[in-house]
């Protein structure tokens, strides 16, 4: 609901409101506002429910700069970890899928196999700690994508970088695996930064 946009930043929910719109108790919206907390999403209010946080274009400015080093280290490593075509054939089918995805104009199958393929790269990377700080990241990216997916224009060559950073890391190119991974990512950056702003898109 926070990522549709259908609990809007800024917004103030109680639990019992919550509880009731979802149809379950208040323990474990409880459980889950704590998860989303940790995760930049919302702030949890003392006998005041739960704030929807707002995400700003400088927001994802910073975060994206955040991610776009991490997930670059990550393409880096998985192309020195000398990862063999079964190990890397995850990566591989989420190329496929956004191919498949963007031929039947399905936006939001796009975005999900898009999603599948970053957790899978930083995931080949190894390090535990970068996967734990992306997916914190990352679910607030997810946020803003949603809102700008049908603005955006069609993402043919996010399709290609994806399919540039795979062969470098299958052909062991770490070099080239982090380069081409953190152009990709700063073209998003600035596509994505430039769809708020141009929308007036100042809070989410």
């Amino acid at each position: 609901m926070i990522f549709s946009g259908e609990l809007a930043g800024g917004t103030d929910h109680l639990e019992s409101e919550l509880a009731d719109k979802l149809g379950m108790s208040r323990t474990p919206i409880r459980e889950a506002a704590l998860t989303l907390e940790t995760q930049g999403l919302l702030e949890l209010r003392p006998r005041k429910g739960v704030r929807i946080l707002p995400v700003s274009p400088s927001d994802m400015r910073e975060i994206y700069e955040v991610l776009t080093e991490l997930e670059s280290l990550s393409a880096e490593q998985a192309a020195s970890a000398g990862h063999d075509e079964a190990e890397l054939q995850g990566l591989s089918n989420a190329i496929d899928e956004m191919d498949e995805a963007i031929d039947a104009e399905n936006l939001e199958g796009w975005a999900a196999a898009d999603d599948r393929f970053h957790a899978e790269l930083v995931r080949l990377g190894g390090n535990s700690r970068v996967q734990t700080i992306f997916q914190m990241m990352s679910d607030q990216v997810r946020r803003a994508r949603m809102t700008t997916l049908y603005i955006r224009p069609t993402p043919t060559k996010s399709n290609a970088d994806h399919r540039a950073v795979y062969d470098a890391i299958k052909r062991g190119d770490a070099e080239t695996a982090r380069a081409r991974h953190r152009a990709h990512r700063q073209d998003a950056k600035n596509i994505l930064i430039e769809l708020l702003e141009r929308h007036r898109l100042n809070h989410l």
